[in-house]
């Protein structure tokens, strides 16, 4: 866990700006919680969870921030059963299905998010364009809505009300070594590819997992799923059963459920090719070593994540948790979290502390025109490079199903379970 915590003196904001100031007030200018001693605990997933956004709230906002990053089981397992352990669950979108109906996070009111209005249609409508097709999964937009300030449900409309408010999102899928594999990577099915025995891993994070399964299982040509965001029993018995029999003829080199374990499967060479994320391969190439992060002729696993509530929060803290959620959405937290090869919810107000090549390149899938560091200042790619499946369209528009939790959930998780055992 990390902690920010009030250095000593009067900044110039808190000269400037004494007391708490009103909900109403938040949406119009920055509110300055510096002599409020608020403490807002946040407890999420790796992916977001940055010293950096913590200072950066705490700079500019005086709020200080305890962050505590876990894997996706344990903090939904957190948010279901600890719901005086968090303020703020920084969650995806499918644990969303998971924790709502516990009754731990509030309703979010979103006339008091200043830039809900500008939210990615993803969150929204589920559409990224009016054109778009809607993938299979827990799509963002149908878990994100309920329908009043004591909803317990979901709602497919706007409603007013949202149980997250959306931070970031990502197109997921492979990363590969080149180096080591020599040949082009074209398709989900090469994750099963007895030519990688040994060589490949896949997260064991069963919702996430069993998505990139079904990519490889319809890739490979063996079933074509109706949904595979909500699979039968005997469609989980069939995936399951064509990794099983892959994982005891030796396929897989390991499994792993934390970023810092992927990065070092791949790193170390030990691994060629496995399921990954964004920042992962960001973080195998800052050593200097090819990694890529292919885009693949049957499209993404996608994600999104965003920020709920606990359902006690209230006065103060529950006004100085609006006030970080708005700075968040702001613009600084987008432009940071892009770097990592992040989309922020808000792409615009992101744009704002990016540079133009930055942009292009993260955004606009344009060949950078000099050095592209990443936040921590760490060289990831030279001039003339392209991200890896082109631009923000190209890539959340190639998205064939999202995380997802399953009617069959349950039986889902105790056949995932003894595949990992077997």
């Amino acid at each position: 866990m990390t902690r920010y915590t009030k250095r000593n003196g009067l900044s110039r904001r808190t000269l400037l700006k004494t007391g708490i100031a009103t909900a109403a007030t938040a949406l119009a200018a920055p509110m300055v919680w510096a002599q409020s001693n608020i403490v807002l605990r946040q407890a999420g997933t790796g992916v977001s969870a940055f010293n950096e956004i913590a200072a950066k709230a705490f700079d500019d906002l005086g709020i200080t921030l305890e962050m505590t990053a876990l894997d996706s089981d344990a903090v939904t397992q957190r948010v279901a059963t600890q719901p005086n352990s968090f303020d703020i669950a920084d969650i995806e979108y499918w644990i969303c299905k998971k924790v709502w109906p516990t009754g731990n996070l509030q309703a979010m009111d979103t006339s008091r998010i200043a830039n809900y209005d500008k939210i990615a249609g993803t969150f929204l409508s589920g559409k990224l364009t009016p054109e778009s097709n809607i993938a299979q999964g827990t799509a963002p937009h149908t878990v994100g809505f309920t329908s009043g300030a004591n909803g317990t449900d979901f709602v497919q409309e706007q409603s007013g009300w949202m149980t997250l408010i959306p931070t970031i999102y990502n197109a997921d899928t492979l990363g590969i070594r080149p180096d080591l594999i020599g040949r082009p990577i074209t398709n989900w099915s090469e994750l099963l590819n007895p030519e990688f025995k040994g060589k490949a891993s896949i997260l064991d994070i069963s919702s996430i997992g069993i998505m990139d399964m079904a990519m490889v299982v319809e890739s490979m040509g063996e079933y074509t799923y109706p949904d595979k965001g909500n699979m039968t029993r005997e469609e989980i018995d069939l995936t399951l059963a064509i990794f099983t029999e892959a994982k005891k003829n030796g396929q897989f080199r390991a499994f792993w459920k934390s970023f810092d374990e992927s990065v070092n499967l791949m790193a170390s060479g030990e691994v060629v090719i496995q399921s990954m994320w964004s920042p992962a391969i960001a973080a195998v190439r800052s050593q200097g070593i090819p990694c890529v992060y292919q885009p693949l002729e049957e499209g993404y696993r996608s994600w999104g994540g965003g920020m709920g509530l606990a359902a006690g929060l209230d006065g103060a803290k529950l006004d100085a948790a609006y006030e970080y959620i708005n700075w968040y959405l702001s613009g600084w937290a987008g432009g940071f979290l892009m770097r990592q090869g992040y989309y922020s919810a808000v792409p615009e107000t992101s744009k704002d502390f990016m540079s133009d090549d930055e942009w292009g390149f993260w955004f606009e899938g344009k060949a950078s025109q000099g050095d592209i560091v990443s936040p921590q200042g760490t060289i990831m790619e030279g001039a003339g490079a392209v991200r890896d499946g082109g631009s923000f369209y190209d890539r959340m528009g190639a998205v064939a199903c999202w995380n997802s939790v399953m009617d069959e959930n349950q039986y889902m998780v105790r056949k995932w379970n003894e595949f990992v055992a077997a």
